[in-house]
């Protein structure tokens, strides 16, 4: 089951982290059709928030066609997203744990580590895009 959670200095509403999660998880292949989603009175509870926060997420990912609602029964993944395999997605995540290693080593700290990634990435999607 996925685990939320909240950046509130990111500048991203809570419903749509919400959201992003779930697709970024659906992409990842951790959340597959028929998957239920934790209920809105569970994510409420383990974030401290408005429920019709977590309502408008999930209204959001069902009108996108990902979940759906089963009356009395809860919300579940309806559809599958591209992404890597399982293999391929163990192969990424070593060699990533292998760059964090080095950024810390060379002195980074999240902070540093993420505004060079997002620099990084910044850069990268305009190369494939150019």
């Amino acid at each position: 089951m996925i685990t939320f959670r909240l950046s509130p200095s990111s500048g991203v509403s809570a419903y749509q982290q919400i959201a992003t999660q779930v697709r970024q998880a659906m992409q990842l292949g951790l959340l597959e059709p028929g998957d239920q989603l934790p209920t809105v009175k569970e994510v409420v509870a383990a974030l401290a928030i408005n429920p019709n926060t977590v309502l408008k997420a999930y209204q959001l990912l069902e009108q996108q066609g990902l979940i759906e609602g089963r009356q009395g029964q809860g919300t579940f993944v309806k559809a599958t997203l591209p992404g890597p395999n399982a293999m391929q997605r163990v192969g990424l995540q070593r060699g990533l744990d292998r760059w964090l290693d080095k950024a810390f080593d060379a002195g980074l700290d999240i902070e540093g580590i993420t505004a060079l990634f997002e620099t990084t990435l910044r850069a990268a999607e305009q190369e494939r895009t150019a």
